[in-house]
């Protein structure tokens, strides 16, 4: 996989990919579920050590209470039913600001990570509530606390995945061309693909795609 060690994801097209049958959207976070297990499953297979996504921004907020709560609920349910299952190799970590979550939400997030810590297959990070621009202003928060001296390998020290590598790609479905603020510091030089799929209709295809893709690219971190 060409070094690969970082996969991240921003999952786009629940919505669309339910208004476009005649469904709630509720219904197409749920089919966007079932794609994100197929997606992991996937990963696993094609041994990517770490995998990334964006569940639920700091901006999700602002949608409909009722479309919130269905997204909320089918997070519980996927960690209950599908991450903190014993035969699944996977290592499980929750970044954002969980407080402001649900309380049972943050109890079955605390479940996971229990569960999965001592895990050594597949890393997942699931960002919940999370936004990059204040993910960089509480690592330097932290710095300044601790009287620390402010520089780029510090901010990324502690940053939510600062003991892991970089995302070396960063994948967006549903033909959105944008970060949407989502890992905006760790992927400063990550590459960018922008495919059209909506999420719900993700398979082990596209992540072979995404792989053969990702293997063509020659990455110069600034360098020519």
């Amino acid at each position: 996989m060409n070094g690969l060690k970082h996969i991240a994801f921003i999952m786009d097209g629940n919505g669309r990919w339910a208004v476009s049958r005649g469904l709630k959207r509720s219904a197409g976070h749920r089919e966007g579920v079932k794609a994100l297990k197929r997606v992991l499953t996937a990963c696993a297979a094609h041994n990517v050590p770490v995998v990334s996504v964006y569940a639920f921004s700091t901006e999700n907020w602002k949608r409909p209470k009722e479309e919130i709560d269905a997204i909320f609920l089918l997070i519980k349910e996927l960690n209950d039913d599908y991450l903190a299952k014993d035969d699944l190799n996977y290592a499980v970590n929750f970044f954002g600001d969980l407080a402001a979550l649900p309380s049972f939400v943050r109890s079955s997030v605390d479940d996971v990570k229990k569960k999965t810590q001592n895990k050594r297959g597949m890393t997942v990070n699931v960002m919940l509530n999370y936004g990059g621009r204040a993910e960089i202003v509480n690592s330097v928060k932290k710095l300044v606390k601790d009287g620390k001296e402010i520089t780029e390998e510090s901010i990324a020290a502690n940053l939510y995945t600062g003991y892991l590598p970089e995302p070396d790609i960063i994948v967006r479905t549903a033909g959105e061309r944008r970060l949407s603020n989502f890992m905006i510091f760790q992927g400063a030089y990550s590459e960018l693909l922008f495919v059209d799929t909506l999420w719900p209709d993700m398979d082990d295809a596209d992540v072979r795609r995404i792989l053969d893709e990702y293997g063509k690219r020659t990455r110069r971190f600034g360098g020519i």
